[in-house]
């Protein structure tokens, strides 16, 4: 199975019961014999331009992995749910995942260290 990132904008209306229209991208994806490795829900947030009359829209992020017939199955489907403005699924770049980790790394390294010079200075 390949890797995979979905960005779901929502229905603003539905930010009330959004655990709904959240199931059942879920259960697209598993139908689709896919699993829903992490979730991440963004929040309502202000469009660039209007989609489909709409000014704001429910933002949730997910990593997925999916076999290689699903992502085709999953775009069809989505294009037509009324609850789903749009969508992004894309495959996820490795090497720009791991540039990200190691710059979140090396943030935090440098962090603590400037945190560990300024209790030194206190101390002398």
């Amino acid at each position: 199975m390949k890797e995979y990132e979905l960005t779901v904008l929502i229905h603003p209306d539905l930010e009330a019961d959004l655990d709904k229209p959240l199931d059942k991208v879920k259960a697209l994806v598993k139908d689709a014999g896919g699993e829903i490795v992490n979730e991440d829900n963004w929040g309502k947030k202000k469009l660039a331009y209007r989609i489909k009359g709409e000014d704001f829209a429910v933002y949730v992020y997910m990593d997925v992995k999916l076999p290689a017939d699903a992502p085709l199955k999953i775009s069809n489907t989505l294009n037509i749910t009324d609850e789903v403005l749009r969508y992004l699924l894309v495959t996820v770049d490795e090497k720009g995942r791991a540039l990200l980790a190691e710059d979140k790394k090396r943030q935090s390294d440098s962090s603590e260290d400037s945190e560990e010079a300024k209790e030194d200075t206190k101390e002398e």
